[in-house]
C-alpha cells in the first residue's frame, strides 16, 4: 500500500492507494513538528502489528473512521474503562506506542526502560496486552522516524512524502 501525505499549513491531506488499486483520501490536522499517521506507519511496521490502524485501512477501512470503530468496540477511557473487543486490541497498542515516539520526536529520546515504562502504563490504562520493546526495535523505528523528519522538514508547502507500507 502507499501512503502519500501531501504538507499543508493548518492540516494536511493524506491520499492512500491499497494493493488492489482502490483509493482513499482525506486531511488531518497538524498535531505536531511530523505527521501522527506517518508514525503510526513507522511503528506498526517495525513491531509487525497487523491490525493497528495501517493494518485496518489495507483492510479496506476509510482512515475517518477508525475513531468510530474504536468507540464502538471499547476503546478504554476514564469514562468506559472495559477490555475493548479483540478487533482493535492492537489498534490501541500502536496509538499508545505511537504517542511514545511522538513524545520523543517533541522532546528527544527516553532510556529503553523508560520508554516501555511509559508504553506499559498506556497498555494497563487502556486494559491491552503490553507490547515488549527490544533495544533494536526502538533504534530501528528512532533512524526511520529520524529520517522521514528530514525528508519532511524539506518540503514545502504543498510537497510529498510518499511511503510504501506492507503488512
Amino acid at each position: 500500500m502507499r501512503i502519500e501525505v501531501t504538507k499543508g499549513r493548518t492540516d494536511d491531506g493524506i491520499r492512500i492507494v491499497r494493493a488492489d488499486g482502490s483509493v482513499a483520501e482525506t486531511r488531518f490536522p497538524k498535531k505536531g513538528p511530523f505527521p501522527h499517521d506517518l508514525v503510526h506507519a513507522v511503528v506498526e511496521q517495525a513491531l509487525d502489528l497487523q491490525c493497528g490502524f495501517w493494518g485496518m485501512i489495507a483492510g479496506g477501512r476509510h482512515p475517518e473512521d477508525i475513531q468510530a470503530l474504536a468507540d464502538q468496540l471499547g476503546h478504554s477511557s476514564a469514562k468506559k474503562a472495559h477490555a475493548p473487543d479483540p478487533s482493535i486490541i492492537e489498534l490501541i497498542q500502536a496509538e499508545r506506542l505511537v504517542e511514545c515516539f511522538e513524545a520523543e520526536i517533541w522532546g528527544g529520546p527516553a532510556s529503553l526502560d523508560n520508554l516501555q515504562s511509559v508504553a506499559d502504563a498506556g497498555f494497563a490504562q487502556s486494559l491491552v496486552p503490553r507490547v515488549g520493546l527490544s533495544a533494536a526495535a526502538v533504534e530501528g523505528i528512532r533512524a526511520r522516524l529520524a529520517a522521514l523528519q528530514a525528508e519532511w522538514n524539506a518540503l514545502p508547502e504543498r510537497g510529498t512524502l510518499a511511503v510504501d507500507w506492507a503488512g
